[in-house]
């Protein structure tokens, strides 16, 4: 049985349509309008219910979890507790200060103190992820490598933030770095130049990053909008990414010469 600790986004959706055709689960339902509620094996639960949270996990033998989606900071005034959830409270609160990333550390360390542990989402479903190569017709050239270059150094030397994990380049500068409202948002920022594809996203897993969780993830709208920005191309890291629709955002790079590059 492994338990699924699901926050918002589409990737929750994902996941739990690869783990049903395999695995028997439970859903920890964290968002906010209960998005798995129709499923008679979720549980909906307040971020602060940790007591709750481990009784379900442990009365239906979960030994393991897995976590997908986004867990934003919550409003603490307002946030259900129970009693573990206010002996625990105060060190998500600290946590939180860090950015969203940090409660879901704290949260995977309250659960390995019970005896839970804690696996990557790419442990049952590796087939959203992808190893080192090209996956487009179209390869970067000598002025998209540059770029490459200039949007790894930018990702370096923001590894402090806990909310970078993008960074658009062009003409060998950065024209936009992921804030905590997202990847969508910095490349809606992005404006097309001209008619010629140019400049680079790059989604790197963060500097200090637990790769069992909130690693970068890309799909079809992601090509679309970089299609709409004028951008050429997407790179990615070696098996730390979560690529959604793999196949239609594949043909999509091709049909409209993007390239995508793991390195």
């Amino acid at each position: 049985m492994i338990g699924l600790i699901f926050g918002e986004t589409e990737f929750p959706k994902y996941i739990l349509k690869e783990v049903k055709k395999k695995h028997n689960y439970i859903i920890i339902d964290l968002t906010k309008k209960k998005i798995f509620k129709k499923d008679k094996n979720s549980y909906s639960v307040s971020i602060g219910q940790f007591g709750k949270i481990i009784s379900i996990l442990k009365s239906n033998n979960c030994k393991k979890v897995l976590f997908a989606g986004k867990v934003s900071k919550p409003n603490f005034k307002s946030v259900k507790l129970d009693l573990k959830g206010i002996y625990y409270l105060p060190k998500i609160i600290k946590s939180s200060k860090l950015g969203d990333a940090a409660i879901l550390k704290k949260i995977i360390k309250i659960l390995r103190h019970e005896n839970i542990r804690t696996v990557s989402s790419n442990k049952y479903t590796p087939e959203i992820s992808l190893s080192k190569g090209i996956y487009s017709s179209i390869k970067p050239n000598f002025k998209d490598k540059k770029d490459i270059r200039c949007g790894e150094k930018a990702l370096k030397k923001s590894g402090n933030f806990s909310f970078v994990q993008g960074v658009v380049c062009r003409n060998n500068k950065v024209i936009a770095l992921e804030g905590r409202s997202g990847t969508k948002s910095m490349i809606l920022s992005v404006k097309k130049i001209n008619k010629i594809q140019s400049g680079v996203l790059i989604k790197f897993p963060k500097k200090k990053q637990d790769k069992r969780i909130d690693l970068p993830t890309i799909g079809l709208e992601t090509f679309k909008q970089c299609k709409k920005a004028g951008l050429k191309g997407i790179v990615l890291k070696h098996n730390l990414n979560i690529f959604l629709n793999k196949m239609k955002s594949i043909q999509f790079a091709k049909k409209n010469k993007m390239f995508i590059l793991v390195k």
